[in-house]
């Protein structure tokens, strides 16, 4: 009998999911997002051509793959559309191989409103919001306010509609802010429209119907471990589960059917928006990691936050998500780097801990391992064996840490510039 494996995020996001989840795809029959929404930028590079995906998983340009949007993810039918729209002008029908949840929630125009003004009202306090939609649709969703997929089909939908987006109004009239949802409402409705040409599922029995007939399924995790809303560093995190525990609750499947658990990572470190980052630079070696890694947001465009691989927050990760195999990915961003630094421990207040504390201070001291670095071009290495002696000593040194042996390693952006031990 087949078991759900597992794809995701070990750090802030921005690992690389998308690149994976599509090289790994033709090993599986199913492809299943299982929480958060378009806040996610799935980047897929292949034939010279580039696409980022938001809430359609990552398996969507695969001969032959089912692809689900499970109950745990949030939908903007807008963002969906113009996604859908963008597949599709490259000549692929994608019909046939999306489904969505019924139980999926639905992200209404509002819901962007409130977004848009609560993180204008922190000030100084801003947790770094996408602006999606996503935090207020999740609250509606455990408020048992939420408007779901399924709802798309029953005669009460539009009344359903304007009593939440009526609630929605009593709520903005809170804040000192302006808006008008009049040009993007009248895009939702289309793009609703246009969602029914897709099948909506029961996803928990099509999921599990799959296993019993022993089709493999991969569960495409979006952003990434610390962003988890209970085991990240709140509150600066997304407001779903990121973690293995969220594929059962976001697909419907037993913690038994729970195979393969696969973290990915990069070679150093990234952040988007505000909160802790102990390893973050500041300086020109952070500045050199963000233009030659091009570290920007693929959903938002922000300059992302970098600094080095972090071994604290990385062990705690392995740790939470019961993580088998670990993915490395943008390894030849620091091809040219004289030395290369693993932050193994922190110093807090004069005590060296190597345990990711409850709240990360400002005052946090990383305690670095350094390494020399490869200082050549791995970018064409296709045999683990090819690759430098300096490389692969980091390499075993983050497998005896984290006690996970790293098993797929990317060198460059594209699909096939990758080294699969």
């Amino acid at each position: 009998m087949s078991k759900v494996d597992v794809v995701l995020g070990l750090q802030w996001g921005d690992e690389g999911k998308g690149k994976v989840v599509d090289v790994l795809t033709p090993n599986y029959k199913v492809i299943a997002r299982f929480q958060g929404g378009p806040n996610a930028g799935h980047s897929l590079v292949f034939d010279g051509d580039g696409f980022v995906l938001h809430t359609v998983p990552s398996g969507i340009f695969r001969p032959d793959s089912v692809n689900i949007i499970g109950n745990g993810v949030v939908i903007d039918p807008v963002i969906l559309q113009d996604e859908i729209e963008a597949i599709e002008a490259k000549g692929m029908d994608i019909t046939g191989k999306l489904l969505i949840s019924k139980k999926a929630h639905l992200i209404l125009p509002t819901h962007r409103m409130l977004d848009a003004a609560s993180e204008s009202a922190k000030g100084k306090g801003k947790i770094g919001s996408t602006l999606k939609g996503i935090g207020p649709t999740y609250m509606d969703k455990t408020g048992r306010n939420g408007l779901r997929v399924g709802d798309i089909l029953s005669p009460a939908f539009i009344q359903r509609y304007e009593a939440l987006k009526y609630k929605h109004f009593g709520l903005l009239s809170q804040y000192k802010f302006p808006f008008d949802i009049t040009e993007y409402e009248i895009k939702w409705f289309q793009a609703v429209e246009n969602m029914k040409r897709f099948t909506f599922i029961d996803s928990e029995f099509t999921v599990n119907r799959y296993l019993d007939a022993d089709a493999p399924i991969l569960a495409e995790g979006a952003q990434g471990s610390m962003l988890d809303i209970d085991f990240g560093t709140y509150p600066f995190v997304t407001s779903s589960n990121t973690m293995t525990a969220g594929v059962c609750t976001g697909l419907g499947v037993a913690p038994s059917r729970v195979g393969k658990v696969m973290g990915i990572f990069k070679a150093y470190c990234t952040r988007v928006g505000s909160g802790p980052f102990p390893t973050e630079l500041f300086d020109a070696t952070g500045e050199r990691l963000r233009s030659i890694g091009r570290e920007y947001g693929a959903t938002t465009g922000r300059p992302r936050r970098c600094g080095w691989l972090d071994l604290v927050a990385l062990k705690y990760a392995v740790m939470v998500n019961g993580v088998n195999e670990l993915i490395m990915m943008k390894a030849d961003v620091m091809n040219d780097f004289d030395t290369i630094r693993i932050a193994t421990a922190y110093k807090i207040d004069g005590t060296v801990t190597q345990d990711f504390p409850f709240e990360c201070p400002d005052n946090v001291e990383p305690v670095y391992t350094d390494f020399p670095g490869w200082k050549e071009d791995i970018t064409k290495v296709r045999r683990y064996e090819d690759f430098p002696e300096a490389f692969k000593n980091y390499i075993a040194f983050i497998e005896k840490e984290t006690g996970c042996p790293v098993k797929i390693i990317s060198v460059g952006p594209d699909r096939s510039e990758i080294v699969i031990r």
